[in-house]
């Protein structure tokens, strides 16, 4: 199989074109609760912390000469995005398993065969 046909092999397989669909949602889906986050509630969240902007907080921990920062604003920030895209994705996760309804109940297991059935019947006739 040539080297061109291996790979359309690969890209047109139906999980693939699903994966390629999912990072591209995704990632919009990520721009539009980072733009949430940073345009919304973090405004919010800064205005009942007293004005505080967590993206900016940092701590030095070297010299004047050769200041060392701790960006840990912006580890709290990138936390804060996280746990709203997770719960947002459970959500969206959670009412599309509501929309699908409940599984379908498993199919009742297929009667023995006859074989096994006179098989038991003799079985019985000779216990008694």
């Amino acid at each position: 199989m040539s080297l061109m046909k291996e790979f359309k092999a690969f890209a047109m397989r139906g999980n693939v074109i699903d994966l390629a669909v999912g990072v591209v949602i995704g990632g919009a889906f990520g721009k539009i609760v980072s733009s949430l986050v940073d345009a919304i509630i973090m405004p919010i969240v800064g205005a009942i912390t007293g004005g505080v902007d967590f993206s900016e907080l940092s701590a030095n921990i070297g010299s004047e000469a050769a200041p060392v920062l701790l960006k840990y604003g912006a580890f709290i920030q990138a936390t804060v995005d996280f746990l709203i895209i997770a719960f947002a994705i459970f959500m969206a996760v959670k009412a599309i398993n509501k929309l699908q309804g409940p599984p379908p109940a498993p199919a009742a297991p297929p009667p023995p065969p006859r074989e096994q059935v006179l098989l038991e019947e003799i079985r019985d006739l000779l216990k008694k």
